[in-house]
């Protein structure tokens, strides 16, 4: 509510105390002196608003123009949070290192899928596995990295495999020394290991073993002459690997019984 500036003066001059008054928004106070009266009134005596400028009522009543405080700027922008800066790895395309470990882990478990594989189905070298898996397409360091595991753990081991093919190629096969030796490097490996190998195999059990396979040749021989069955026997030992004395031995023994002067042709009953 206004009250009226008359009044007021009125009641000061009664020596009376009152309240403070104040006025409405846009509602000029009178003026007080005549000095003031001059510098609130124009030329024509018409009442300015300078000392007491209208408010801003496009603001008062919530206008969309109305200009944020500066308090509240501030405030905004000390309470923002900062953008989040993306990992390089995000921007410049490149994989991250949990990307990276997990691809050489999926390379690792496939290199040992495809290796086990193999081993299981017969025993392999080093340099036979190597070949393997690089046909695989897999990286030199990776095939590195699984034969060197493998070795760690023994099931990859070229003189146990030398071992085992002296013992079962000279059994089985009948092979002899020079051919063990020929197969042993054609499967890449070390000398050391074939010589080491080879000491399973005596002179004693290369000639007895030479004779038996040639009595065990000779009956099917026998529609030869003596001098082309020889020469056959001889040929078969020696693609044996066996050396020339202990062939000759053996070709020997097992032809012994024939007669020197004995000729091929056709036999009837």
């Amino acid at each position: 509510m206004a009250v009226d500036g008359g009044d007021d003066r009125a009641r000061a001059g009664s020596g009376e105390r009152l309240a403070r008054v104040t006025y409405l928004p846009g509602v000029v106070p009178p003026p007080s002196s005549p000095a003031e009266l001059s510098a609130t009134t124009d030329d024509d005596g018409w009442a300015t608003t300078e000392s007491a400028p209208l408010p801003d009522f496009a603001s008062f009543f919530g206008g969309a123009e109305e200009p944020k405080p500066a308090i509240v700027r501030r405030t905004a922008e000390i309470g923002a949070p900062a953008p989040r800066e993306l990992p390089a790895s995000a921007d410049d395309g490149e994989p991250s290192a949990r990307e990276d470990a997990l691809g050489r882990g999926k390379r690792e478990v496939r290199a040992e899928n495809v290796s086990m594989h193999a081993l299981t189905r017969r025993g392999m070298s080093r340099w036979e596995l190597e070949k393997t898996l690089l046909s695989r397409d897999f990286e030199p360091e990776a095939v590195e990295e699984e034969l060197d595991r493998l070795e760690r753990v023994g099931l990859l081991d070229d003189a146990a495999l030398a071992e085992t093919l002296v013992r079962t190629q000279h059994d089985r096969k009948g092979l002899g020394r020079s051919a063990l030796t020929a197969e042993l490097r054609r499967r890449h490996i070390d000398q050391q290991h074939i010589d080491a190998a080879l000491e399973q195999v005596d002179d004693d059990d290369e000639q007895s073993r030479a004779t038996e396979l040639a009595l065990k040749r000779a009956p099917q021989l026998r529609s030869y002459d003596t001098e082309t069955a020889k020469r056959r026997l001889t040929g078969f030992l020696m693609r044996k690997g066996y050396a020339s004395a202990v062939v000759r031995a053996a070709v020997d023994e097992a032809l012994s019984g024939r007669s020197s002067g004995s000729s091929s042709g056709v036999r009837f009953r």
